[in-house]
Order: structure tokens, then sequence, then C-alpha cells
């Protein structure tokens, strides 16, 4: 498949109903909500306390989110950081669906106070072409964007990049944007987990097809080719994002054993980098 048909294929998707409605929280399921706040939070905290302490003592945090989908990661972040006493100076949510970026915006403006809300701004942005896209839709130019963001988080869409083969660029982006000493946070689909339905039809695809997956390995080559101290980068979680209560229950259960025994197969990817100071 070449990029466009690639990218047109994921448009009919991420524009339907049933799918966007897997990522927001009232129809997302139990395992995304428990994710949020004891799977995944624990890794932004380490984030935002490390950065907080390199900061100055009155710094504005910019913070942003690619593949944002309906922005859940997003608002979880902004209320660490108001847990914190970190002040937020914006926070940016962007997605290549402008259907996505629509519900977003609602799941904001549902979830988040007022004042916590105005702080938040919403872009139709592909992870293959982040910058440039950025720089059109903040009607803004490179110069004006590179090193003002202290934190960007990308959940379950780095893949996308790799599929379209654009990971170098979509890195290097980051890198380019990032202050320095600034963190970024990548979490994403494990190529060895054994259950993932694509797994179980098609078995392993090649790079290139639209349903690849990338190893940890390949996830943490690009952050450091672009010049990332690459601080974690390892196999973790075992709960789906769509578990229901009963299978949550199962997977919390099993999780602590599988990890001791089987970490290489979990779930997800995790990749944790920063730029040097």
């Amino acid at each position: 498949m070449n990029s466009q048909v690639n990218i047109d294929v994921y448009m009919q998707e991420y524009t339907r109903d049933d799918i966007i409605a897997k990522y927001i929280s009232d129809t997302a399921g139990a395992g995304i909500a428990y994710i949020l706040q004891h799977v995944y939070a624990p890794v932004y905290l380490r984030s935002i306390r490390e950065l907080k302490a390199s900061r100055p003592k009155n710094h504005s945090f910019r913070v942003m989110e690619y593949g944002c989908g309906g922005g859940m990661n997003l608002l979880r972040i902004a209320e660490l950081l108001r847990t914190e006493g970190v002040a937020l100076e914006r926070a940016y949510g962007v997605d290549f669906s402008p259907p996505m970026i629509e519900a977003a915006r609602k799941e904001a403006q549902e979830h988040l106070p007022a004042d916590l809300n105005s702080r938040l701004t919403y872009a139709v942005a592909g992870n293959e072409n982040l910058m440039s896209d950025l720089c059109r839709e903040l009607r803004s130019s490179r110069k004006e964007l590179a090193g003002t963001f202290d934190l960007i988080v990308g959940v379950n869409t780095t893949r996308y990049a790799h599929r379209l083969e654009r990971e170098k660029e979509l890195s290097q982006d980051i890198f380019s944007l990032l202050r320095p000493g600034g963190h970024t946070v990548m979490i994403d689909m494990n190529k060895y987990f054994p259950f993932f339905r694509s797994r179980v039809r098609e078995g392993f695809p090649q790079k290139g097809d639209g349903s690849y997956i990338p190893s940890l390995k390949e996830y943490t080559r690009p952050f450091k080719n672009a010049g990332f101290e690459v601080k974690v980068s390892r196999n973790f979680c075992w709960i789906p994002h769509s578990a229901n209560p009963n299978l949550l229950k199962v997977c919390r259960t099993l999780g602590p054993v599988l990890d001791v025994f089987c970490s290489p197969l979990a779930m997800r990817s995790l990749v944790v980098g920063r730029k040097p100071a």
C-alpha cells in the first residue's frame, strides 16, 4: 500500500461513530478508565515531576498529545499538572481526523472545569507531517513553534507513522518542538503480544502493511536517532483499553505474575525520551 491509500483507509475508519465511541470516556469501557488512572498516569507523573524540578519556579507548561483521538489522555495530563501545582500555559490535542477532534472538544467541555478547558486547543494534524500541519493549523512558522513544548505524548498512534514509513520524520518533529530538557512519552501496541485480533487473523504483517505493528526496538530507534536520551524502553500493561469489568478484573489479577515471567509479551510498548538540555 502507498502512503495515500493508507491514509484514506485510516480516515474511513476513524471517522465512524462506532470507532469514535471507543475514544471518549462515556463509551470507551472500563479498561481505559482504569489504565488512565493506574497505568498511564504514573508514567506521566514521573515526567511531570522531573520537568517541574528542572524548570524555573514560575514556569508555565506547554504540552501536546499527537494522535489524541477523543482526548482522554490529554485531559488526564491537564488534571495531573493541576494536581502537581504546575501552571499550564496551553495544552494541544492534534489528530488527523476532524470528527475525532470535534469529539475531543466535546469531551473537554463535559469533563474539565471551564478555566482548565479554556487552556486547551485542538487542531487537525497528522503524525506523518506533524510540524508542517501544526504550522498550518496554528498559523505559526517552524521557528515560532520550535523549542516551545515541555511534554509531548502519543498513545496508540505512533504505529501509524511506522506504517506510512514516516517514523523518522515524526521523531525529528517532536525533538524540534520540545524545549531543551523536555520529555516525550510514547505508548503503543507491542508487536509480540500474541492475542491482538489482527495477529490471530494475519500472523505477523510486514513493514509497510496496513496492519503492521512495530517492535519495542523499532519504536525506540527513531527517538534515539533523533537525539533523545532514552530514559525508558520497555513493554508493559496487560489490560485492553476496551476491557469490560469482568475482563478487567481478570487482567488486574494476572498482570503482576505476567510481568515477572512474560514482560516482553506485554500488550504495550513504552518509550520515554528526554531532549538533552
